[in-house]
Parts: C-alpha cells; structure tokens; sequence
C-alpha cells in the first residue's frame, strides 16, 4: 500500500481525506474541522518526505501483535487519558486502570483520531491538568 499511496500525490491525497472524513469528529464535513491549507500541507509533508509508508507500519504491527500486559503486570509510569469521542477503538476504563497507574481519564466533549489537529486546545489543556501535580512530585 505504501508504494501505491508514495507513487501517486492524488492518491495520497484522497487516502488521507477519507481518513480525515472517517476517523475525526467532523460529521463528514472534513473541511469544517481542517482548513484546506492545513490538509494541503498535511498531504504535503507526506509526500515531499515519502513517509505515508512509516506512518501507516505503526497501524500494521498494531495489528499484528496488539498491546497485552501479563496477569498482574501493570505500567508504573503515571498516566493519563484524554478520552475523544471519536476515537475508536478505546479499551474501557477498567482495563486501562488493571495495567496502568491511571491518573487522569477525562471525556472530553468533542474530537477524534486527529485531535492534537481537530481539537488542539482541548488536548493541551487536558495535557496541563495531568502533569500539573506531578511537577510537585519531582
């Protein structure tokens, strides 16, 4: 797929559109969430660095061999989730609590796949909120 998406800039271009209108919370109006210009570009470093390859492997693998913790393994590092309603898939809370030292789970109203685009000041403040007490922790 990578060589067909890195040999056509057209066809880049309608694959991430149709991952754009897919996955985002934009109700199939993609450029009511991203201005062309920002799609533009987006399509754009993709091409000029011929990287769609490389950003989709993470996809691939995922795939192939999903996250899995072992009974009683958890992850001690704290974390945080920023929960988009358009996110999917998205394990349920209680599993993410069983392997993680969950610190912060926020719904947020509005976002999907692309937020840190779609939704910048959601995530960032999000983003403050959970590493704010742990800079006391330091």
């Amino acid at each position: 797929m990578a060589y067909a998406l890195q040999d056509s800039p057209v066809g880049l271009l309608a694959w991430i559109v149709e991952k754009l209108r897919g996955w985002a919370d934009c109700g199939g109006d993609v450029e009511s969430v991203f201005p062309r210009d920002l799609i533009l570009t987006h399509v754009t470093l993709y091409w000029v660095t011929s990287t769609i390859g490389s950003a989709n492997q993470l996809y691939h693998e995922a795939s192939k061999v999903p996250v899995h913790l072992r009974e009683g393994e958890r992850v001690a590092v704290p974390c945080g989730i920023a929960r988009f309603p358009k996110e999917e898939p998205m394990p349920p809370r209680s599993w993410v609590e069983r392997g993680y030292d969950l610190r912060r789970w926020t719904e947020l109203p509005r976002g999907g796949h692309f937020a840190a685009m779609e939704q910048p000041e959601l995530l960032a403040r999000d983003a403050r909120e959970f590493f704010r007490p742990l800079r006391t922790q330091a």
